[in-house]
């Protein structure tokens, strides 16, 4: 790991609420989310280890029990920002993507190399999977509030939906805080 010299804003906190139907994602904002090592304790994600979905059936029959590192969801401002300027929106409400983190201050954070690592000064550790790539629970969220709109998503969001995450060391975040980016040092592969 090394060190970058980009230290973003979180402007955002959310939380999809355990139990919400499963045609749902709206976030609830929140100031503050504890993490522990499930993530957000309470959160419709949270766990040490969740059930396959359509995106591992190639390695997993749909249901199997693997590592969740889809805990948390990280969007950037700059790119909700873009998403609502192509759908024709005055503002992109993160609730509708499920979001539990927005953060200003990195550039195309959506493909900020796997493993990164976002830390706090308190020590939470958030480590970056993958890029979260569009999807249609929250073309529905939008939807809902803007009929006809919601179909525009997935073609504005192909490349800014930021990226998934897990808790690699527990802490608290609040609206404010400062985390800094420390990214791989492995070069980009090329076979």
């Amino acid at each position: 790991m090394k060190s970058t010299a980009h230290e973003v804003e979180v402007t955002w906190l959310g939380m999809v609420p355990e139990g919400i139907a499963e045609d749902r994602i709206y976030a609830q904002p929140r100031d503050r989310l504890d993490f522990d090592m499930g993530g957000a304790r309470g959160e419709h994600h949270y766990g040490e280890t969740r059930a396959s979905c359509v995106r591992v059936t190639m390695l997993y029959p749909k249901g199997t029990r693997i590592r969740n590192v889809r805990q948390i969801s990280i969007l950037a401002q700059e790119d909700l920002d873009a998403i609502a300027a192509q759908m024709g929106l005055e503002m992109l409400d993160p609730a509708w993507l499920g979001a539990s983190v927005v953060i200003r201050g990195i550039p195309d954070f959506s493909h900020v190399p796997p493993s990164s690592r976002l830390q706090a000064s308190s020590g939470l550790t958030l480590t970056i999977d993958m890029e979260n790539l569009p999807c249609i629970w929250p073309a529905k969220e939008i939807e809902r509030d803007h009929p006809g709109l919601g179909k525009g998503f997935k073609p504005a969001a192909d490349g800014r939906r930021g990226v998934t995450a897990w808790v690699e060391h527990p802490g608290q975040l609040s609206v404010g805080d400062r985390l800094q980016l420390f990214v791989p040092t492995q070069k980009p592969w090329s076979p």
